[in-house]
């Protein structure tokens, strides 16, 4: 998989794809900046979102359910092993099962 382009970058590209004067098209934006036209237009397509002109998933929103996505995977495995040792110790798999009791 190909290294992402640094924000930096991409924000450039789309400074200057948007202020482009008429007649220069996006291919040649992108040519210009050594890059795939489509690749131009799905991170502008990403900037409008972005500034709420066009509707759509912003990063931060999809940043924010990686983040749940993963926290929620760790909770799961917890309640698992959580699960297990109940199952284990209700058994009668005790500690010092052998001891006697009052």
């Amino acid at each position: 998989m190909p290294k992402p382009y640094p924000r930096e970058f991409r924000g450039d590209v789309v400074r200057v794809a948007r202020n482009r004067e008429s007649g220069v098209t996006i291919e040649q934006v992108a040519k210009d900046f050594g890059v795939h036209p489509i690749t131009v237009q799905k991170w502008l397509r990403q900037a409008y979102v972005e500034d709420g002109v066009k509707p759509g998933v912003s990063s931060d929103a999809v940043a924010e359910l990686r983040e749940l996505k993963r926290r929620n995977r760790l909770l799961e495995q917890e309640n698992e092993v959580l699960r297990r040792a109940a199952v284990y110790l209700s058994q009668g798999n005790l500690p010092g099962k052998g001891s006697t009791r009052s």
